[in-house]
């Protein structure tokens, strides 16, 4: 009887523990709900798996979690050429040492095979000695000078690229507006700042640039807010816009939908801004606010945010054209 009363005490307690769980799943389902669902996801051309260069609005981003650019393998069209040029052991070398200690292995199974021993192929023990003395001294001076030779090749990072592939921070400029001054009250004025990355061609944008990835910013997320997917599709590249009328696929399933207001930036810096021979894409970090409520189609009941609460948001915000083209999204990465 007791065992029964257990088993039926486990059983509740496993029942409570899915349903946790279920809560769980379903809060971080639809929390920050807007474009982008909280991932990472898009494609920066020949940047897309590389961390954009920090600004003072976001120092750190998100890894690319989605993307319809392949990821290359760090190292893995050099990973057969080394491991093909590193020797195998202290016989298996190339050049003089190599031909040398082959010698000596030779010599020495020639005179097991005869049935006189393996010194016997090289004489005396004391000649032995002597030559293993001579390798030894070779050795450490080929050592010596090999090393001097790659200190002398090294090459220098200072000023320049990092031997880590990571930029190195650099100055920024406020391209307009000013910082609010010290004790106001009011918000500053929204603003971008200048950098570039390291890497690729810089290319130095406009203010009507910067004045377009505002504007998209509130746009983008007042198609997402209405399921417009044809609106997307033309502010977005392809691979974005699929992604995410995919997302208002799921919510459509779900007799749901995300409804985003009152979109503002509040402060914004350029990240990266480079050319390719496919186009032209700038990164840039922006903080801005948005309501973020997510209700029941058919009842309109709320089942995540707040209506009467802005929340704030930061990411990097990677868009791209065509030389003398419009700019479009296409790219989304978690500060």
């Amino acid at each position: 009887m007791r065992s029964l009363r257990l088993r039926s005490a486990a059983l509740r307690l496993a029942i409570g523990a899915l349903f946790v769980a279920a809560g769980v799943l379903v809060a971080s389902d639809f929390a920050e709900a807007r474009a982008g669902r909280s991932m990472s996801f898009g494609s920066r051309g020949s940047r897309t798996w590389s961390t954009p260069a920090p600004t003072p609005t976001a120092p750190t981003a998100q890894p690319m979690q989605r993307s319809a650019t392949p990821q290359a393998q760090p190292g893995a069209s050099t990973l057969g050429t080394a491991a093909a040029a590193r020797p195998g052991g202290f016989f298996n070398r190339g050049g003089f040492m190599g031909g040398l200690m082959g010698g000596l292995l030779g010599a020495g199974i020639f005179g097991l095979l005869m049935g006189s021993g393996f010194f016997s192929g090289l004489g005396s023990l004391s000649g032995i000695l002597g030559l293993l003395l001579q390798v030894a001294l070779i050795f450490i001076v080929v050592r010596l000078v090999m090393g001097w030779m790659r200190s002398r090749n090294q090459p220098s990072y200072a000023g320049g690229a990092r031997p880590d592939g990571r930029p190195e921070p650099m100055a920024r400029e406020a391209l307009n507006g000013a910082a609010a001054p010290a004790g106001g009250t009011g918000a500053a004025a929204p603003r971008f700042g200048f950098g570039t990355g390291p890497r690729g061609k810089p290319i130095k944008l406009e203010g009507s640039d910067f004045d377009a990835f505002e504007r998209m910013l509130g746009d983008v997320q007042d198609a997402y807010s209405r399921g417009d997917r044809a609106a997307l599709a033309g502010l977005a590249t392809p691979e974005m816009a699929g992604y995410l009328a995919g997302e208002l696929d799921e919510l459509d399933r779900d007799g749901l939908e995300n409804q985003l207001g009152d979109v503002k930036l509040l402060q914004g810096d350029l990240s990266e801004a480079w050319a390719e021979e496919t186009g032209e894409y700038a990164t840039v970090a922006m903080r801005y606010e948005l309501t973020d409520v997510t209700r029941e189609k058919a009842t309109g009941r709320v089942v995540q945010g707040d209506p009467q609460r802005k929340e704030q948001a930061v990411e990097f915000w990677t868009f791209t054209r065509a030389p003398g083209g419009d700019w479009k999204l296409s790219a989304i990465q978690q500060g």
